[in-house]
């Protein structure tokens, strides 16, 4: 598999970003691997916060949150999807599958052995990492999702997201900055847009940021649907504690936290948030108030 990896001066002198790399080489299911990047802080004994990014974003996201958590005594990683970020990029679109991203982060989460996990997931980490903790429950102690969930194709998909999986792939311009920027509340400041760009120096580091909208699952026959609804089977016998964070202004995940409370035991007589004034990116937008939730959470459950 031919990847490309982002030179590592793209991110020098980043706005609020102080956060020196870690990497390990997770396998690429062609017998190569890939080089994945994560910011590890925090107390190294502590039990570990992994907060997931998604599309197109990477863990320059959560710069706000890290801080706060890890000085609640937190350990706190935050890993790039391959294909975003520091991590390695494969080049074509066809390296990129649901089940491929399942696979990178599960081989990740085993080879740093995380234990007594709280994962925090929003849109594709919510995807990915609902996934993996379905799949591995005895590393994850608690779940906190927002605006995110876990599609099986089943009930199809609002019309706002199809028209952003059609834009992903008909756009001849990808500009990953300005696309944050159009899902944020608040008015990013120009070094900000420029640091979500930082992973791609042109369009062809852009292959899976493109791909990404289309391995969501749209309709009952999607090649992860199997997978998912297996997840979801063991989600729906999930005792462990549960709760979502949603922001009120996503046009694109509004009212999936419903579901996830309804369906999910643990998630039973939670104290589920509305974020007031967040975006689909609430990282962005109200990250030190959604850096509390997590740490309020895991103290009220731990």
């Amino acid at each position: 598999m031919k990847a490309l990896r982002t030179p590592d001066e793209r991110f020098d002198g980043l706005p609020g970003w102080d956060f020196g790399p870690h990497y390990l080489e997770v396998p690429d299911s062609e017998g190569g691997s890939l080089r994945m990047h994560y910011v590890d802080e925090g107390p190294p004994s502590a039990a570990p916060v992994l907060l997931l990014h998604g599309e197109p974003s990477w863990a320059y996201l959560y710069r706000k949150m890290i801080p706060i958590i890890a000085d609640a005594g937190h350990r706190v990683i935050v890993p790039d999807l391959i294909g975003f970020g520091r991590s390695d990029k494969p080049s074509e679109k066809s390296d990129y599958t649901f089940q491929r991203h399942v696979d990178w982060l599960t081989s990740f989460v085993d080879q740093l052995d995380l234990r007594d996990v709280t994962m925090f997931g929003q849109d594709w980490g919510s995807l990915i990492g609902l996934r993996v903790a379905a799949e591995n429950p005895d590393r994850f102690a608690r779940i906190v999702i927002g605006n995110g969930g876990l599609p099986t194709g089943d009930q199809g998909a609002n019309e706002a997201f199809l028209r952003w999986q059609k834009f992903s792939q008909t756009s001849p311009a990808f500009d990953v900055g300005r696309l944050i920027q159009s899902a944020t509340v608040t008015t990013l400041p120009e070094g900000v847009v420029a640091a979500y760009d930082a992973p791609f120096p042109d369009d062809s580091y852009k292959a899976g940021a493109r791909i990404f909208p289309s391995l969501v699952p749209t309709s009952p026959d999607d090649p992860a649907a199997p997978a998912n609804r297996r997840a979801w089977e063991a989600l729906r016998g999930w005792e462990k504690p549960f709760l979502t964070a949603f922001s009120d202004s996503d046009p694109i995940t509004r009212g999936g936290e419903r579901v996830l409370q309804k369906l999910i035991p643990g998630a039973q007589g939670q104290p589920h948030v509305t974020i007031a004034g967040g975006g689909h990116f609430l990282q962005e937008d109200k990250g030190e108030e959604l850096a509390k939730v997590l740490v309020d959470f895991i103290a009220r459950t731990g």
